[in-house]
């Protein structure tokens, strides 16, 4: 979180965040804590150490569930446990993803189908969990990350760059199903965020010099450029946004 805006209204709110013990969605939770909301988030590798790191910064932990977001089943189960700890949950970030590098050539049904059970399946099944309580209490905000990848037209993660195309479809048609009850559906649209898995498998100096090429703002993007938007489109702040796509990418693509 950059520090310049507080969002009175995310106090003490139920927030579930997917994937949200690493990369971004570490920085998510970090940054909804210090607004003073409860966070739960699933994750499917460890993050002890990292509820460990947030019980000594904000004095309180967050929900660590351990699951894989492919398992439809465990994860719904592990949003009821969010609600039933920290009461109905009222934001839901969809920020669990996973960006492979493929060919075309020689790429199965299974591992596409893979692709799309990690990078898209989930957003509606948790959208479907948390519609019945956040229409109960008159609303609540949806936000599912989707990439600027598909605007770019980027190639070599075809099955990735599908999947965050039909995002951006599934946030519209859902704002339109969730609005009458009072809950808004949005993207976000970060551009190159260099996570230490970026930094680790896919930053070179030549893919860092053409992606600054393509920007207005000649600054790589790091995960704390992500999250203040993420805050802005939970709280009552944005309360009459809804199917919209928000860019954060240092100006890369133009879109209006």
């Amino acid at each position: 979180m950059s520090g310049h805006a507080t969002f009175h209204d995310l106090s003490g709110a139920s927030v579930f965040i997917t994937g949200g013990g690493s990369g971004i969605g570490a920085a998510l939770t970090d940054g909804f804590m210090a607004q003073g909301a409860n966070v739960a988030f699933v994750q499917r590798s460890d993050a002890g150490a990292f509820v460990d790191e947030m019980e000594a910064k904000h004095g309180r932990r967050p929900l660590f569930m351990k699951c894989d977001v492919v398992d439809v089943e465990a994860l719904q189960d592990c949003m009821a446990q969010a609600a039933t700890a920290h009461g109905t949950v009222t934001v839901l970030v969809n920020n669990a993803a996973v960006d492979q590098r493929h060919e075309v050539d020689g790429y199965t049904v299974a591992e596409w189908d893979m692709a799309q059970a990690i990078n898209l399946r989930p957003h509606f099944f948790t959208a479907q969990a948390a519609h019945p309580g956040m229409k109960t209490v008159g609303g609540g905000s949806i936000i599912n990350f989707s990439s600027i990848s598909y605007m770019l037209g980027m190639g070599g993660m075809d099955s990735y760059v599908t999947a965050k195309a039909g995002i951006t479809g599934l946030t519209r048609g859902l704002a339109r199903e969730f609005g009458p009850d009072g809950i808004r559906v949005n993207a976000v649209m970060p551009g190159w965020v260099l996570t230490q898995r970026q930094k680790d498998l896919w930053a070179t100096p030549e893919s860092l010099a053409a992606m600054l090429d393509k920007q207005c703002l000649k600054e790589h993007l790091v995960e704390a450029d992500i999250v203040d938007a993420v805050l802005f489109l939970a709280s009552n702040t944005s309360r009459m946004m809804t199917g919209q796509a928000m860019v954060v990418d240092g100006g890369a693509v133009m879109t209006g």
